[in-house]
């Protein structure tokens, strides 16, 4: 039995498998992480080189491919550092650190993706007002909220967590820090303020998917009373990704952290896991680019001022 204070490291959940398996999941991790900083750099540099990017809606959008970016820095690293080295350690700090910014990424894009449907849904409900609601400082304040409540949830968590006593040893049944698998090593009658906090902040987001919910319908509503096939195309490709990467995001992290227990397992949780913190920021970009005519243009028109250059 150990507790907090006698923990200097924590084992994370290893790969099973053979040597050799090991060094295919540090390949797969790489090509994965390569193509999610490939297809995330290219949207910022894209957006930040390209004027006519600078709209709320391409603005949002390189907030999320930063989140993006962060977000699988903060896990996948670590775990081809250790299936390189065949080892599962990660110190008591680097922990609490890959605990809290996963928290603080995640939130963020979460609230994110919220703001991202408000401004669909004024961009295509009340096209005539969007500069006033919309507006660049508009838009500068709620990027700082969203970091901010990222900071805010993954604080309350982070602190909440480890402050809790840990009786059960230092093994996390995960590939990564995550609150779940850091509860199940505190005290059996220690984790009930971390479960409230918890429902809190589930009521919480509930609040910001019924937002994107509505948001959705009335923009459906909207887009489906335009008379011509051609608006109605056009409103549907600058929702569709972003509908996508909300769905993308919310099935596997609802599915991740609410699925029955009774179905649960090791390699079940890592593979959830990798679906929800590891495929998204890979994929993402993919998605924005392969139907936005606008941004792939703007990315031709980067990589053809650069090779001129050259």
């Amino acid at each position: 039995m150990a507790n907090s204070s006698s923990i200097t490291h924590f084992l994370l959940l290893p790969f099973p498998g053979t040597r050799q398996l090991q060094l295919l999941h540090f390949c797969l991790f790489l090509a994965i992480y390569l193509a999610a900083l490939l297809g995330n750099g290219l949207i910022i540099t894209t957006i930040a080189w390209d004027h006519h990017l600078h709209t709320p809606m391409y603005f949002f959008l390189l907030n999320l491919a930063l989140l993006d970016l962060c977000a699988i820095s903060t896990t996948v690293p670590k775990s081809m550092d250790n299936s390189l080295r065949d080892t599962r350690d990660i110190s008591y700090t680097d922990c609490v650190l890959q605990f809290f910014f996963f928290i603080f990424l995640i939130s963020a894009e979460y609230f994110l993706l919220t703001t991202m449907s408000y401004d669909r849904y004024v961009a295509i409900c009340r096209p005539l007002h969007y500069e006033t609601l919309l507006g660049s400082r508009v838009c500068l304040h709620l990027a700082a909220a969203v970091w901010a409540c990222g900071v805010l949830t993954a604080l309350l968590h982070t602190a909440n967590t480890f402050s809790l006593p840990l009786c059960q040893g230092n093994v996390v049944e995960q590939f990564f820090c995550e609150i779940p698998q850091i509860l199940k090593l505190s005290c059996s009658t220690s984790y009930l303020r971390e479960i409230w906090l918890l429902v809190f902040s589930v009521c919480f987001f509930f609040v910001c998917f019924v937002l994107i919910v509505v948001s959705y319908v009335q923009i459906f509503r909207a887009v489906l009373r335009i008379p011509s096939q051609h608006g109605r195309h056009k409103a549907f490709v600058t929702c569709l990704p972003h509908l996508a990467v909300v769905s993308l995001f919310l099935i596997t992290t609802f599915f991740a952290h609410l699925k029955p227990s009774s179905i649960s397992s090791p390699s079940l949780d890592l593979g959830v896991s990798v679906m929800y913190s590891v495929v998204p920021p890979a994929v993402n970009p993919l998605i924005y680019s392969l139907r936005n005519q606008e941004l792939k243009a703007a990315l031709s028109h980067l990589i053809a001022g650069c090779l001129h250059k050259q």
